[in-house]
């Protein structure tokens, strides 16, 4: 039994990286989907399928690598609140990544979106974790 599904679904986009995937099956619930919207937005993947075939389905994520180096677009993907320890976060607290250059994915109430959008919208929440 998986006690995390996000470190879960992160460590298997990072697996699936390094060892040169182009595409990755990770199980799908809600959540999994939204984060996977916020990388296919920001540019970090190619594409992503959600796939009703089972109980919850599967998203299906085509990873992006640059054309020349063919190294992976995700450099680092990094849990941050985990279920021993959550890290919740104020409107004016929500972390910079990379000085604004990485992306931070926030569980706010109105739900899950980037860390400048939470700024933006002036809400607070639990960061998931950090792309960059």
């Amino acid at each position: 039994m998986n006690t995390d599904p996000i470190a879960d679904y992160l460590t298997r986009i990072r697996n699936a990286n390094s060892a040169g995937h182009r595409v990755v099956s990770i199980p799908a619930s809600k959540l999994k989907l939204e984060i996977t919207k916020i990388l296919f937005d920001q540019g970090y993947i190619l594409s992503y399928k959600h796939e009703d075939d089972a109980v919850q389905g599967t998203i299906k994520i085509a990873l992006k690598y640059d054309r020349i180096t063919k190294e992976p677009v995700i450099k680092k993907l990094q849990r941050v609140s985990t279920p021993g320890l959550r890290k919740y976060v104020a409107s004016n607290e929500v972390p910079r990544v990379l000085n604004g250059l990485g992306t931070a994915i926030v569980s706010t109430s109105h739900g899950v979106m980037t860390g400048k959008q939470a700024k933006k919208d002036n809400v607070g929440g639990e960061v998931l974790c950090y792309v960059h």
